[in-house]
């Protein structure tokens, strides 16, 4: 069973391409200071705790829509690696035709992304800062198994989309007002792009 903040369906253009369903899961490892999801870390957060069978269910409402746009599932979160026993066992039983994008932060331990890289079409991962001392102060968390997990993707993954064999990957370079710059945004890039990546998105957060 897990636990779930919500299954966003109809999509369009969010979350990889086609019309996409969020499948987003309760627990995060990290704790930024602009959260965009904060029922994630809540106890009174969970929307539904449901099985595989009773996620899949769900998501098979919308089979025609994946299959006429290439579009599929989009699992986030809060942290959606967490779950990756479960996400393992949905794409298995999936069907082919679904595309399967995961959003995350990559701060887990490597083998949570190992089990499900065989299936992902996108990833979308939210690096907030490549600089530690930044990243620990805006998510009170190290940042050493993003890097980790970076380079095991790195030489896994087609940076910039371009093979059907190999997944894409979108890093997002927030600005974040009160601990980054855009030097430091620059800096990060600079290092991702030494790691092969080439496909960001750049964006400024909102203070609440």
């Amino acid at each position: 069973m897990s636990p779930l903040i919500g299954i966003c369906r109809h999509r369009l253009s969010v979350d990889g391409q086609g019309v996409t369903t969020l499948v987003g899961f309760h627990g995060c490892p990290l704790r930024c200071k602009y959260c965009l999801n904060p029922q994630c870390l809540s106890a009174d957060g969970v929307w539904q705790t449901l099985s595989a069978d009773e996620i899949l269910q769900q998501l098979q409402a919308d089979d025609l829509y994946f299959r006429a746009t290439g579009g599929g599932v989009c699992f986030g979160g809060g942290e959606p690696l967490l779950h990756s026993a479960v996400i393992k066992e949905l794409c298995r039983r999936m069907p082919d035709e679904w595309a399967v994008t995961i959003e995350t932060s990559l701060n887990v331990p490597l083998q949570h992304v190992e089990a499900v890289a065989p299936f992902v079409c996108q990833w979308i991962i939210d690096i907030k800062d490549m600089n530690p001392d930044i990243y620990q102060r805006y998510t009170s968390r190290q940042n050493d198994l993003v890097r980790q997990n970076l380079q095991w993707l790195a030489a896994q993954t087609s940076p910039v989309g371009g093979g059907q064999e190999r997944a894409a990957v979108l890093i997002r370079l927030p600005l974040i007002p009160g601990y980054n710059t855009p030097d430091d945004v620059a800096a990060s890039r600079r290092e991702l792009q030494a790691l092969g990546f080439t496909h960001f998105d750049e964006f400024q957060y909102q203070k609440k």
